[in-house]
């Protein structure tokens, strides 16, 4: 169950002075070799005593201000980034034989930010979103069923639905980047981009050793 990586490797002496540029082409090049999902990342959250737990969700948007993703604020990770902020993000390109690994800080976005995002999703998705208690346990599918039912029924003459006061986003404030490039003989690339400076207004880069 072992493969040959074969990938042409990172041009170390073309790096950007952020990771942010790179990130965005290979981001590029993931939707144009029409992966599915190329923006689902997996979100490790911990809780403060160092217990972890992961899922995949999909990165919205970003820039140099970091990675937004969009969830219930009662979910557990939603609960965790509450109380322990530090989180990291995968992104897991395998059929480029390339990840990115980012590690930082989340805060929430401002209302306006989400409120925003949130008018741009489907109808069924706005009304998911107030019916479903995320990470809650549940007596069975029908009682999903029922209240996204009853919640349908409750914005059926409403054509701007508004977003829940406990639904939003969250932004990753990344401290360390790393961008790995699968190469034959298990010899990958791995460029890590850390934070430094004033205020981290600069990053420097190290080569890891696969």
């Amino acid at each position: 169950m072992r493969r040959q990586y074969r990938g042409e490797g990172i041009d170390v002496g073309a790096l950007p002075p952020t990771p942010f540029p790179l990130f965005t082409a290979w981001l590029a090049e993931v939707a144009a070799a029409e992966l599915p999902e190329p923006n689902a990342m997996v979100v490790a959250t911990a809780t403060p005593d160092g217990q972890p737990s992961t899922r995949t969700v999909l990165l919205k948007e970003f820039d140099e201000r970091g990675f937004v993703f969009y969830t219930n604020y009662g979910s557990r990770k939603g609960a965790e980034l509450a109380a322990n902020p530090a989180v990291s993000l995968l992104f897991p390109w395998h059929a480029l034989a390339r990840q990115v690994v980012v590690t930082g800080s989340a805060e929430r976005v401002s209302r306006e930010t989400t409120a925003e995002y949130f008018r741009s999703r489907p109808r069924g998705s706005r009304i998911g979103a107030w019916a479903s208690e995320q990470s809650a346990a549940v007596s069975g599918r029908e009682q999903l069923e029922k209240r996204y039912a009853e919640a349908e029924a409750g914005f059926a003459a409403i054509d701007d639905i508004p977003v829940p006061e406990f639904w939003g986003g969250f932004r990753v404030r990344p401290d360390a980047v790393e961008f790995w490039q699968g190469r034959e003989n298990r010899m990958h690339d791995r460029l890590l981009y850390l934070r430094e400076g004033d205020e981290g207004s600069r990053w420097r880069v190290e080569r890891l050793s696969p």
